[in-house]
């Protein structure tokens, strides 16, 4: 049993800032109205781009702290775990240690909707996919009937990689987030470290910063948005 309060949504993603791109308005409008969103973060993206601001890896941690706190504030999340799996590498890490911290916050929180990547990680990325598997996995040791329902980022448009295409799975469920635009981008620009992916991300998908799109497992075909 758990004190813990139940959350509606619960993200699982390896790196500071997987959490705003994709779901940074949903959570906005589930946090007004009452409904508490909680993330796990599993590494500390201290891999990542760093645009020079720092000279190390441990450096560059830090300031990825910062940034997600930031931007955590104005998401309006207050639960949060921090982990510290290797950047890059969580396919290399034991696979049965990153289960088990999905599934002890799956049952710590008892989320109402779990969302993570895709099979194909959104973009390829070994990090995406690997968290895709261990939580999924995790999912699926859940008794029947305490399951969440399980969302996966998704885009509307096939990638263009055809190495992505066999695991693709199209968004069945949108959501326009456009009342949250402005927070949404300050959300975002947190992310100081990361602008290149900012910039990234909206000249390959600007709708999706005003549509935020999913993939619901075992949800119908092209769902309205949610209430």
């Amino acid at each position: 049993m758990t004190d813990a309060p139940r959350l509606k949504l619960l993200l699982i993603v390896p790196h500071p800032d997987d959490e705003v791109y994709g779901a940074g308005g949903t959570i906005m409008e589930f946090e007004e109205a009452g409904q508490s969103c909680g993330l796990v973060t599993l590494t500390k993206g201290n891999a990542g781009r760093n645009l020079g601001l720092c000279d190390t890896p441990e450096q560059l941690a830090a300031m990825r702290e910062v940034e997600l706190e930031a931007c955590l504030d104005v998401l309006g999340i207050t639960v949060h775990e921090q982990h510290s799996f290797p950047d890059k590498a969580l396919r290399e890490y034991d696979f049965e240690e990153l289960v088990e911290v999905s599934r002890a916050a799956l049952e710590r929180y008892r989320p109402e909707i779990l969302l993570t990547f895709p099979p194909n990680g959104s973009n390829g990325h070994p990090d995406h996919q690997t968290t895709h598997r261990a939580v999924k996995v995790a999912w699926d040791k859940l008794p029947e009937g305490e399951q969440p329902e399980l969302w996966y980022y998704a885009g509307s448009a096939a990638p263009e990689d055809d190495a992505l295409l066999p695991s693709w799975l199209p968004a069945n469920l949108r959501r326009d987030v456009t009342p949250y635009l402005t927070r949404k981008l300050k959300a975002i620009a947190c992310h100081r470290t990361q602008a290149l992916s900012t910039v990234d991300f909206i000249r390959k998908f600007p709708e999706r910063i005003t549509q935020e799109t999913f993939y619901v497992v075992g949800g119908d075909t092209q769902r309205k948005d949610a209430e």
